[in-house]
């Protein structure tokens, strides 16, 4: 770890201090910063996010909650692993509730939203092009965020904003690969398109194509990192 990498972790400000702990966390985990099977030692990440153990671990139990992070007998708190079953499991469900808030989108979105969506994929085109893991998972969120905000069902979106926690930890592995990204953008402006024509239909199936395919590149990368 780097000076300026002890910095970015910091956290400014006190209203909302465990959210934004929690947030710092969950983003070092998805772009691979904390990578699976790290050992978090809380005296460690008190002075890097300089933040108090209070703090931390409210932050803490909260990422365990979401699955993120593993508690081990004698070895503390570690970032979990995600084995291929288990990441066959959080696609199974991924693709039920995306699917749903896309065919809602469609039915729902006001015409702001739509724009929005479509704002959001243009910046994720653009991160494509100049890629860093940082700015894909908050590019890809915000478009998550659309998504699930137009749909109109707050069940639905709060179910699949936790899916998406640990999803973001396949996300930019599976993207390592050019062909995929260029596939991956071709995939949501068809996807988008369809939600604009307010296609349910088509939105719903679009969006399983996505996940799918999106799931096959992650479950790929996960059984080349075994062999």
């Amino acid at each position: 770890m780097t000076a300026t990498d002890d910095l970015s972790m910091r956290v400014q400000t006190l209203p909302g201090l465990r959210e934004q702990v929690a947030e710092r966390l969950r983003m070092a985990i998805a772009t691979g910063r904390f990578p699976a099977g790290t050992r978090l030692i809380e005296r460690e990440l008190c002075e890097m996010m300089g933040v108090s153990r209070t703090s931390l671990r409210e932050a803490l139990r909260e990422l365990q909650a979401d699955g993120l992070i593993t508690l081990q007998p004698n070895r503390g708190m570690s970032v979990s692993v995600v084995s291929g079953k288990t990441a066959r499991s959080i696609y199974e469900v991924r693709v039920v509730l995306e699917s749903l808030a896309a065919r809602l989108f469609a039915r729902n979105a006001t015409p702001a939203q739509m724009k929005q969506l479509r704002e959001s994929v243009d910046r994720l085109a653009e991160v494509y092009e100049d890629f860093s893991a940082e700015t894909f998972i908050a590019a890809k969120t915000r478009f998550y965020d659309i998504l699930c905000e137009g749909s109109g069902n707050e069940v639905a979106a709060d179910m699949l904003r936790r899916i998406h926690t640990r999803v973001s930890q396949l996300r930019v592995v599976s993207l390592g690969s050019e062909e995929r990204a260029r596939e991956s953008i071709r995939e949501l402006r068809e996807f988008l398109s369809a939600l604009e024509a307010r296609d349910e239909e088509l939105a719903f199936k679009l969006c399983v194509a996505h996940v799918e395919a999106a799931a096959e590149a992650a479950l790929k990368t996960i059984s080349a990192r075994k062999d």
